[in-house]
């Protein structure tokens, strides 16, 4: 066994090879039988080559405006300052500086999609871009124009003026399997044309900014300036769009994510045809089921999306939808978890009879729904009757009213608040969970979110409450000490 250690140590892959035959034909029988599977890494070189041509460098400028400026006032120079008589014979008797103009500058990748010039990169790497400039591999540099962008999947698509320009192959996300080697191209730090490889992560991962995209979830090295450049596959296609990262210090830190190429390409199609993109919508407002909801409307195990709220006017209440309806599937793909829903009512066709298979009073019907257009942002805040989502309270809790629905299938009959989501805090760490219902607070009743919040707010920091929550057909009460502020 020394022996073949050395050799793994000192000689290339194919004597690794027939080390462990030798290996394996000193050892027993019942060893040497085995097969011996040595895998030799990937090599990207050539991928490289083809493809870095078509990867190309974006800058923009910007023109960040700074308001007028008073020199003189309260927070400025005192009149007796040896500067002030400067600055008024300079500024006037009004006493400002006048506005300034900075140009800030962006910097990302992107890449070359056809011949005619075409580039597809990230919405927010050309965002409130003045000029926009992309610099190919051969130092060429063109000024782009925007086609057109679309900021709920982070897809823009650009133009430069050019005939015969290198592209890339397009390929598919959805022939990706978990593990499989992948590399991509593009501008960290500014540094042009650096590659990165790493593996397939897991797939469909949703990200709580970003509700329409599945993501490719990648261990591939990601930085500030790889943002739009592309993630190919071992066979020189593009299968994803490099988009996003998770960090806590700015840099890479094994999580990186891309939009599916896909998602981006049908975004390219709809810009190329209509300058906008245009996405199916259900209306309805949807949670997670827990392990504690799904023993109470009878799943074996969580699955689904559970309808905490039907938007009025939307297609889900024309189509007899409720709030406490769990979506099993939609157009016959299952909804293992809430956030599965909202990229497939995406891509299904607008104006296109949708079947939604849900779970209801312990029965599962199907209902055809007519998909309308998702509104904007703006209009479904209204709709919605939020302006944004509710920030988690002091006790890192997210709370909502109970419907009459909601109170029927939990069998509140009444009072309580539902915990909509838990984040780090002290409510977590005595162990509530999203789907409990808060009945009572430091001895009152909690009738509404509210009085909830009244009562919370009453408590001093530093003081031990006593909090009852309902989990299924239980309750229990739970000590939470108050922070300080």
């Amino acid at each position: 066994m020394h022996r073949v250690l050395a050799a793994l140590l000192s000689v290339p892959l194919l004597a690794v090879t027939a080390a462990f035959a030798d290996a394996a034909a000193e050892a027993p029988s019942s060893v040497a039988s085995r097969p011996a599977l040595v895998y030799a890494l990937p090599d990207f070189t050539v991928l490289v080559e083809r493809n870095g041509p078509a990867v190309v460098n974006i800058s923009t400028k910007q023109s960040l405006m700074y308001g007028p400026q008073e020199f003189g006032g309260e927070d400025g120079l005192p009149e007796d300052s040896p500067l002030y008589d400067f600055f008024q014979r300079f500024f006037g008797e009004d006493g400002t500086i006048p506005e300034d103009v900075d140009p800030g500058r962006s910097l990302g990748s992107g890449f070359i999609v056809s011949a005619d010039g075409y580039v597809l990169t990230n919405s927010h790497v050309v965002e409130a871009a003045d000029e926009i400039i992309v610099r190919t591999s051969d130092r060429r540099e063109f000024i782009a124009t925007i086609i057109g962008a679309d900021e709920r999947s982070d897809i823009a698509l650009l133009k430069i003026e050019g005939a015969d320009l290198p592209s890339v192959r397009i390929g598919s996300a959805g022939d990706l399997k978990v593990g499989e080697w992948v590399l991509a191209i593009g501008s960290p730090f500014g540094f042009e044309h650096s590659a990165t490889a790493g593996i397939v992560s897991a797939k469909g991962r949703s990200l709580p900014t970003e509700n329409y995209v599945p993501f490719i979830q990648t261990d591939v090295a990601i930085n500030p300036g790889n943002s739009g450049g592309p993630l190919f596959n071992l066979d020189g296609e593009v299968v994803g769009v490099n988009s996003q990262i998770y960090s806590r210090t700015g840099g890479f830190m094994g999580l990186s994510f891309a939009i599916p190429i896909d998602v981006a390409m049908d975004v390219v199609q709809q810009l190329k045809e209509k300058g906008r993109v245009s996405r199916g919508w259900l209306g309805v407002l949807i949670q997670d089921v827990t392990r504690e909801l799904a023993e109470t409307f009878g799943l074996r195990h969580p699955r689904g999306a559970l309808v905490a709220q039907v938007l009025p006017g939307s297609p889900a209440e024309a189509a007899g939808l409720r709030a406490g309806d769990i979506i099993l599937s939609f157009n016959g793909k299952d909804i293992a978890i809430s956030s599965n829903l909202p990229p497939q009512v995406g891509v299904a066709e607008v104006g296109s009879i949708a079947r939604v298979q849900v779970l209801r009073d312990g029965e599962i019907i199907e209902l055809p729904v007519l998909l309308a257009e998702l509104p904007e942002d703006d209009a479904m805040m209204a709709l919605s009757g939020q302006v944004e989502r509710a920030a988690a309270n002091r006790l890192g809790l997210v709370v909502m009213d109970l419907s009459d629905e909601e109170r029927e299938e939990l069998r509140v009959p009444e009072g309580g608040v539902l915990v909509d989501s838990v984040e780090d805090g002290p409510a977590q760490q005595v162990g509530i969970r999203s789907g409990d219902i808060i009945v009572s607070f430091d001895g009152q009743p909690v009738t509404d979110a509210k009085t909830f919040r009244g009562l919370l707010e009453a408590v001093k920091p530093g003081q031990s409450v006593a909090v009852l929550v309902q989990r299924g057909d239980g309750r229990m009460f739970y000590p939470i000490r108050i922070p300080a502020e």
